[in-house]
């Protein structure tokens, strides 16, 4: 039976993507430079104590406050982090080096099986990862429930100078993206 607004039906409706994200802090200039060097964005809106930022399609994606709060705790629950995806491992590779000439520098890169991941520090600490799928759905799903998945669901770790020395050398991204085979692994291995 097809919901309607008399009979809703149990199943809650999925929404159609995930609009923004906004973060509050207490170092908010730093902040809002940070990520629109970050992203390569522009404000959609901004004055002295709010900044939408927009990268791409939608009005804003970020959105930054600026209150008058405690430091992070990194040590107490929230959010973990937020991920922003890269069609190609040579954009991935290109944002990196991007970013790094302003001073960017990753802390931890892994290949996770479904995704190659980088990930960096904002100025408050929140986690922010840049990620390239590396398979369609499916192949993801199906990876996801593997038994190398279920021994590290982590992943393995990488250098951003050997992805882009193999990009270089004209290594096939299928190559680059697959995961190589690695033993169990996992939370205390994370860097933080």
């Amino acid at each position: 039976m097809k919901a309607t607004l008399d009979e809703p039906g149990n199943n809650v409706l999925s929404p159609t993507k995930l609009a923004h994200v906004v973060l509050r802090t207490n170092n908010f200039d730093a902040m809002r430079a940070f990520y629109k060097t970050f992203l390569g964005a522009t404000p959609a809106y901004e004055n002295h104590f709010l900044c939408f930022l927009r990268y791409d399609d939608e009005h804003h994606r970020i959105g930054i406050i600026n209150m008058p709060i405690g430091p992070k705790n990194a040590a107490t629950s929230g959010l973990e982090h937020i991920s922003f995806t890269f069609n190609t491992l040579d954009e991935l590779a290109m944002s990196y080096l991007q970013r790094q000439k302003h001073g960017i520098e990753p802390f931890w890169c892994v290949n996770h099986g479904p995704t190659t991941s980088v990930y960096y520090h904002d100025p408050d600490g929140n986690t922010l990862e840049t990620q390239v799928d590396n398979f369609g759905n499916d192949e993801a799903e199906a990876f996801m429930l593997s038994e190398a998945y279920s021994i590290n669901p982590l992943g393995v770790d990488f250098t951003m100078k050997d992805l882009i020395a193999r990009l270089q050398a004209g290594e096939d991204d299928r190559s680059i993206k697959q995961r190589p085979a690695s033993g169990p692994r996992g939370l205390e291995t994370i860097p933080l």
